[in-house]
């Protein structure tokens, strides 16, 4: 039991020590701020929805043909693997949209979050059906959620305000280092899991929703949001558009250190682990906050999904793997869908292409889920989902290399 226990902690340790690595070494990049500037202007990953530059975009041709047969194959492989796996998908999504459909990089970011949402809604339903694999609860740890989201969207928020900051090459190069090392480690979870689940039975969708939790998820979605539609009608770098930037992170940290004195306190537990209880530190959950935030950032500087840390993060944790997919995707359901209507309120977005593809991440988002579980069902074992998460980061690591 000992061993178990400093097993698990070293888990996290580990995977928070890779997070907080990179966020030691991004601001190394702040010196490029003049030259990554001026190359945004025309070929950069995209300078956030509020950047008063020029973008010329790149929209190529729906026309069907082999490039749309290959990207919609690819897009729907990644929606499915992503969504099962806890990750979203936009690690694949952003490559393909480049290099096989032609998009430049910032309007593959747009779309990328387009199907992110899709894929990470359709599965937040699916998921609403499904109970622990074990105990008598919710697929989804409603405490966990909370703990990060408020967290993830503030980070994604500092993210796309810093787009014109850090030059890509080197958060994509930092991103796939991470990929790999959390893909290696997960790859080794799932080894030590390949034994360890039950079956999940369907109840209905009201008796796995923990409402108050529900909306205050909610609550920091809708109130930071108003913020970023609000900053938008400001003059950049003015005191009120300040103001308003700054106001997000009271929410944030706000919500989050709710939850995080609540679980300190013992008044709330992490149920989904069952029996082999956390006894929470203080900077313990400082460093799971501050991951959250890094996840966000990165998410919104490169325009991934934010679960490639927090599913790895949470298996670290002990959490069962539907458990720490499904929470990992409500978790992203939020920030994802907080991204795609900045885009679509105050970007530009090829209509036809968004919808297309949102349509193919959606409709894989519940193939997969559906084919997993039914895979689960045969074998008995949930570490199928480790291994698939693995899959993806690993993927998505050499996909973003050839961006």
């Amino acid at each position: 039991m000992a061993m178990h226990v400093l097993s698990q902690r070293w888990d996290v340790k580990w995977v928070a020590g890779k997070v907080l690595i990179i966020a030691l070494l991004l601001p190394v990049t702040v010196s490029a701020k003049n030259t990554t500037s001026e190359s945004n202007e025309i070929t950069g990953v995209g300078t956030g929805y509020h950047a008063k530059v020029f973008y010329q975009h790149s929209w190529p041709s729906m026309k069907y043909g082999w490039k749309i047969i290959v990207g919609t194959i690819v897009g729907f492989l990644g929606s499915a693997f992503g969504n099962v796996g806890g990750v979203g998908g936009g690690g694949i999504f952003v490559p393909m949209l480049t290099l096989i459909i032609g998009f430049d990089a910032k309007s593959a970011i747009a779309i990328s979050k387009c199907m992110i949402t899709g894929g990470a809604t359709a599965t937040v339903f699916y998921n609403l059906r499904q109970r622990h694999p074990t105990l008598d609860l919710p697929v989804i740890d409603y405490d966990l959620a909370l703990l990060f989201q408020p967290m993830l969207m503030l980070g994604i928020s500092i993210g796309v305000s810093f787009n014109v900051i850090f030059p890509d090459w080197m958060l994509t190069t930092l991103l796939i280092i991470s990929f790999t090392g959390i893909s290696v480690k997960s790859f080794f979870k799932g080894v030590d899991t390949w034994k360890q689940e039950t079956l999940m039975m369907k109840v209905s969708v009201i008796d796995n929703v923990h409402w108050k939790e529900l909306g205050l998820l909610f609550a920091v979605w809708i109130m930071i949001l108003a913020l970023e539609i609000g900053k938008n009608y400001t003059t950049t770098c003015s005191g009120v558009y300040w103001v308003i930037n700054l106001l997000q992170v009271p929410i944030a940290v706000g919500m989050s250190s709710y939850q995080a004195m609540r679980l300190y306190k013992g008044q709330r537990i992490i149920a989904s682990k069952g029996d082999q209880q956390t006894h929470w530190r203080v900077l313990q959950l400082i460093v799971f906050c501050a991951c959250g935030i890094l996840a966000g950032t990165i998410a919104g500087l490169l325009g991934l999904g934010g679960g490639f840390i927090l599913a790895p993060l949470f298996l670290g944790l002990g959490i069962p793997p539907q458990v720490a997919s499904a929470t990992s995707i409500l978790a992203m359901a939020f920030s994802a869908s907080f991204f795609f209507l900045m885009y679509g309120l105050f970007d530009d977005l090829d209509d036809l292409a968004a919808l297309y593809f949102v349509a193919v991440a959606t409709a894989a988002a519940l193939v997969g889920q559906h084919l997993v579980r039914k895979v689960i069902a045969m074998l008995g074992r949930a570490s199928v989902i480790i291994f698939i998460l693995t899959l993806t980061l690993c993927v998505s690591a050499v996909l973003l290399g050839k961006t």
